[in-house]
This record gives C-alpha cells, structure tokens and sequence, in this order.
C-alpha cells in the first residue's frame, strides 16, 4: 500500500520535476505490477473484479477489501440480512492417522479427543513459553481424521511448526499424516439469512446443525465440508468447496438470497469480529500472549489442565493457577478511534496497556476497542485513557461482546 501512495504522489510531481520523476514512477509502476503479479488469487478473483471489488494485498493474496457498499454498510447488512466473504487465503488441511488426536493435543490447548464426532472448536497453537502462534477452528470428523483452518498469515510458520513435531512424533512410532487442502477454496456465510439461503442448495436439514458442528454434504451439486461457525458474531457457515465449483457456489448463494446477501471485503469482516469481540492474529494474540491472557481460558478444558501436555503447559498452567499479569479487555473509548499500539495509562500518566485494535463500531455508533492492561485494571466499569495522536481521552473497561452473538445453538 504505500509503495502505491508514493507512485500516486510521484505522479503528481512528474509534471514538475520533469525527466527524473517521470522515470522513477516508471520504475515504481514497474515494481507495483511486479508485487501484484507475485500475489496469490483465489478461485474468485475474477468474480470479484466483475463486481467491482476493490483488491488490496493481503496476506501475500490479492483480496477484496471492499466493494460498492462502504464498509460501514457492509458491516449493518451482515447483521440485518447477511454476508458472503471469500476466505480462501486461510489454509484448510487434515491431519488423518490412528495417532491423529494425541499428536495434535501435543500442539494444542483444545480437548481434541473429548469432542463428538462431527463437532468442532476455537483452539490455540502454543511455543514452549505458552505463547500463541495461532489461533485455529478445528474439528474432529472421527477419532483418526481432524479438519483444521489456520489463518493465512500464519500459514508457512503454522505448516512447518505442524511437520516438524510430526516427523519427530512418526520417527518415534506414531501414526500421523495430512493432507493440505490446496485444491478447495473456502467460503463464510453470515447473517441472519444465511441458514435460509443455504437451506435451498441442500438436503440437509440445516435446523439439526448446531454452532460448531460439521458435516459432509452435498451443497449446489458439490461436495462440501460445512462448520456452523464464523468470525462475525452471527449465525453462519464456513463451507469448503472445490475450487473448480467455488464461483458456482458464490453466484448460486446471492441469486437464492434475492440480491440481500452481499458480497463483503476484509473491512467489514474486521469491523463484525471486533464488534464481536474476537480476536485477531497478529494484533490479539501473538507468540508471546498466552491464552489466559487473552482470554482464551475457557478453550483449555478439564482433562488439559489436568494433564497438561502441550508446548508451554507448564507456563499456562501456572497462570491458570496465579492468574496473569496482564489481561485482554474491551472498552469502549473517546475522541477520535483508539487504533492498534495506542497507549492506554492511569489517570495519573501510568502506562498501563497498549490497545490492539480499535476503531468506529458501525452498529453501536461509537468507538471500540480492544487492548491488554495490568491485572487490576481489567474489570468493568475501570476507568482510564487512551492516548491517541499525542493526546489523552477518556477510556473505560466494559465487557465483550460489543455486540450480542446470535450462534444457533439447542434451545
């Protein structure tokens, strides 16, 4: 992005400048169309130009970010009708074998082998100091075959962190192999609209699919792997179709909604998580944030903090035991939007915390942020400020979700 800001800006001063500024946007524009070439593009890159999708680099992908609508609006449909986002950049795989369970809880804080058949949850991947290298959705399709998804950033760490321990846990007898899902693209599926809209381009009975669950179906003529899951706090979908079927499946999910399921960018989708209150790699959590840290206590279940067993049990544990030092919190905040490495300080100038990420919510039309404080100064209705372009303004703790979650769950 700001190789572009400074090829727009050298544009302007070619007129100037004359020769020498004229050969340096040349050379810019050369270096822009080569990073731009080396980007990867998903099955739906076309179909995302066509419809006026405005692509940045992400990730080392090509992605939209937005598209006719302002984010904003983008944001306030998800929740009143629904949106459908192209997340083929994250990276889908499978871990298959008789050892597949107890090889992936050495990597992971989740009670893999105490989930049911077909159910699934939010786990962490941890370093030996307890850190997160990431955050991912898995599943347990059966006791020898797990479906995961890890984010796109993290993908070349992620893999060789996952094959590394693997070839170490198979040289000493284990049972493990994957399979990485290059040849499907994934798609999510959110809003309110978005069980009804699915329901028409499948056999499955959807009600009889909880939050978290996860099936095998037939979906438009294709064979899919669907989570009832998602990052925007709404009901919805994450589905795992063929690359060749993906553009099908996209066109076929907008005609059935009646045009009120739109095609969203990465804005929107960041503006819905932080709503929801979830975090995100990179800003939220990073190799040296713990998940009680973060918050994240909740997904290390009975049987691990009994036995513990994964990459920095013994750092984890004791937090768990002694509670942390420092603690992610919600807050909503004033003036201008709290943005990510903004300082947070007592009333009186104490650097307590830094936000991780912040901005203007759409839906509530005010500022909000999220952020790690002292263990003290996480409890809500806690006052302090944000120190944003230099000046100070007025911040409080207050509790996540900003905006209420609507998972379909049993009644």
């Amino acid at each position: 992005m700001r190789g572009l800001l400074a090829l727009a800006t050298l544009a302007r001063r070619a007129g100037a400048d004359g020769a020498s500024a004229s050969a340096r946007v040349r050379h810019l524009a050369s270096a822009a169309e080569a990073a731009e070439a080396e980007l990867k593009k998903t099955a739906l890159y076309d179909f995302h130009v066509a419809n006026g999708g405005k692509m940045v680099p992400f990730a080392g992908w090509s992605m939209p970010i937005q598209y006719k609508d302002s984010i904003m609006e983008s944001t306030i449909n998800c929740r009143t009708n629904g949106s459908l986002f192209d997340v083929a950049h994250m990276c889908g795989l499978s871990l298959k074998g008789r050892q597949a369970i107890p090889f992936l809880e050495s990597l992971v804080i989740a009670d893999v082998a105490g989930l049911k058949d077909g159910t699934g949850t939010l786990t962490v991947f941890t370093n030996e100091k307890g850190g997160a290298i990431d955050d991912s959705v898995i599943t347990k399709v059966n006791d020898q075959h797990i479906y995961l998804v890890v984010n796109a950033g993290c993908r070349d760490k992620d893999l060789a962190h996952i094959e590394e321990h693997m070839e170490a846990f198979n040289k000493k007898g284990g049972d493990v192999k994957w399979h990485i899902h290059d040849e499907r693209s994934l798609l999510a599926l959110q809003g309110p609209l978005a069980a009804p809209t699915l329901q028409l381009l499948t056999k499955e009975d959807l009600t009889k699919m909880y939050f978290s669950d996860f099936k095998m179906i037939d979906i438009n003529g294709s064979a899919c792997y669907l989570t009832r899951t998602g990052y925007t706090g709404e009901d919805g979908f994450e589905i795992s179709v063929p690359s060749e079927n993906a553009v099908d499946l996209a066109k076929a999910i907008l005609e059935k909604s009646e045009g009120k399921v739109r095609l969203t960018g990465l804005g929107a989708r960041d503006s819905l998580r932080l709503e929801a209150g979830l975090c995100l790699y990179g800003n939220d959590l990073e190799q040296h944030i713990t998940p009680v840290e973060a918050g994240l206590s909740w997904a290390i279940h009975k049987r691990r903090r009994a036995e513990g067993g994964f990459l920095g049990a013994d750092v984890i544990l004791k937090q768990l035991q002694e509670g942390p030092k420092i603690r992610r919190v919600g807050m909503f905040t004033q003036g201008p939007p709290a943005r990510s490495h903004s300082e947070i300080a007592s009333s009186s100038g104490e650097n307590i915390g830094e936000v991780t990420s912040g901005g203007f919510s759409p839906c509530l039309k005010k500022n909000i942020a999220i952020g790690y404080v002292k263990s003290g100064m996480h409890k809500a209705g806690t006052e302090f400020k944000v120190v944003v372009r230099g000046k100070s303004y007025d911040a409080a703790v207050t509790k996540m979700p900003f905006v209420p979650t609507k998972y379909y769950k049993p009644s």
